[in-house]
């Protein structure tokens, strides 16, 4: 066997990144959110990258699964699984509970540990291309496609975050505030201008669902004909749900998540014709067989990170396929490592039926050398051996030099502390909160 493919060593590397005031159905994104960078060096001298979150409870999975890698071979997939359920086992279970930002379903510490592996995969899969001079997307099979489209990602959000709440005093941005239709619609028609997005979608679920409509109208007189999407995050009733399906059944893609759990989803779905979409109710393969039993949805959003990776991120896709389920990708704070799986993952997947979401605009600071830019709506699936992005070291240090400053607050992500700072009286919302 070729030693040079045996891992020697395991970096992981915390760090704080820049975030707006994008506000949602819990709160509002603090201004850092944390991320995990992992690299795994190879005997051979050949390092490979992923990422993933960086709150607390990650980093705890994280850390006995890189020390028990050395030796391990990047080849060696499936064993990376049955290592991490061995060394991230009982003594490292979690409650099941919701997670601090809300927005992502009920979590477990199977799905905790699936976050955490993800990350490890895609840094074998990166280090194995490297080796081999071919790209991730070959590894999986080839692509498909030589681009991916992706969705523009809308956002209510306030100008800047309360003075208080931002370590650097007030912090504001080119955006400027978006709290109503003429604010989203102009920060779509940027979007569009800059980028070339052709779909977009709202986060919805914080105001009251008649301005949320009114702000989807808005947007389709803007752009007539274009694919728009509401992610409430699981905030409405099922009544409310129906209500606002049936206002907007001639201009939406798809509705995501409007009510919360598969039990909902699926009334809501009975209830309507426009497509049901989630990646709160079917987040692993334990979920999918309710959901697609009881037609509670019709698009999956799969989320590489969620899932485990991109082998089964792939896996997802073809069950998807066989029950005539489409499939988009989800989003949520990530960096340049994850945007390059995601596109190379998703090159590979024959039925991506609909655009990916992306967080990436949004994020003003990247650890890889050269951002990714986006074109006509899409990016270009790289070539270049491995994920083909390269680590900025500086970059990475000064974020990590953040993570290590900071006294706490920020190393968690939650969106109703970040709340509290401007309204502190902000209570977790009840939900269905409409």
């Amino acid at each position: 066997m070729d030693s040079a493919l045996a891992v020697d060593q395991v970096r992981l590397t915390p760090i704080l990144i820049a975030d707006p005031p994008l506000l949602n159905t819990q709160g509002v994104h603090q201004p850092y959110t944390p991320r995990l960078i992992v690299e795994v060096i190879t005997r051979g001298g050949v390092v490979g990258v992923g990422e993933t979150y960086g709150d607390g409870k990650y980093l705890e999975l994280a850390q006995p699964l890189a020390e028990a890698l050395p030796g391990h071979r990047i080849t060696d997939v499936n064993g990376l699984f049955a290592l991490a359920d061995e060394v991230c086992g009982e003594s490292h279970r979690v409650e099941t509970s919701v997670d601090a930002g809300g927005l992502r379903g009920v979590q477990t510490a199977d799905k905790l540990r699936l976050s955490v592996v993800s990350a490890f995969e895609v840094a074998f899969l990166d280090a194995l291309g490297k080796h081999r001079g071919e790209p991730v997307h070959a590894l999986l099979g080839g692509k498909v496609r030589d681009a991916v489209d992706y969705s523009a990602y809308l956002f209510y959000r306030w100008a800047e975050h309360p003075a208080d709440a931002h370590p650097a005093g007030t912090v504001k941005d080119e955006w400027g505030a978006a709290l109503d239709p003429a604010g989203v619609v102009a920060q779509a028609r940027r979007f569009a201008d800059t980028y070339g997005f052709r779909s977009f979608k709202l986060k919805g679920g914080v105001f009251a669902p008649d301005e949320e409509i009114a702000a989807i109208r808005a947007l389709a007189a803007e752009f007539p004909g274009q694919p728009l999407r509401l992610d409430p995050n699981g905030a409405w009733s099922v009544p409310t749900s129906l209500y606002v399906a049936e206002q907007l059944a001639d201009v939406l893609e798809y509705l995501e998540d409007p009510a919360s759990g598969t039990g909902l989803m699926a009334q809501v779905s009975a209830g309507t014709g426009v497509p049901l979409a989630t990646n709160m109710c079917v987040t692993t393969v334990p979920e999918i067989a309710e959901a697609f039993r009881r037609d509670a949805v019709q698009v999956v959003l799969s989320d590489h990170h969620y899932w485990g990776g991109l082998r089964r991120t792939q896996e997802l896709a073809a069950i998807c396929r066989a029950f005539g389920v489409g499939l988009s990708m989800h989003s949520n704070t990530h960096l340049g490592i994850s945007l390059a799986a995601m596109t190379h993952v998703a090159s590979t997947v024959p039925n991506l039926d609909y655009a990916c979401d992306s967080h990436y605009p949004w994020q003003t600071e990247d650890v890889i050398t050269v951002r990714h830019t986006f074109e006509d709506g899409h990016l270009t699936v790289s070539d270049a051996p491995g994920l083909g992005v390269e680590l900025d070291r500086d970059a990475l240090a000064a974020l990590h030099r953040r993570w290590l400053e900071d006294d706490g607050t920020m190393r968690e992500r939650d969106d109703l502390a970040a709340m509290r700072k401007a309204h502190p009286e902000w209570q977790r919302p009840s939900l269905p909160r409409w």
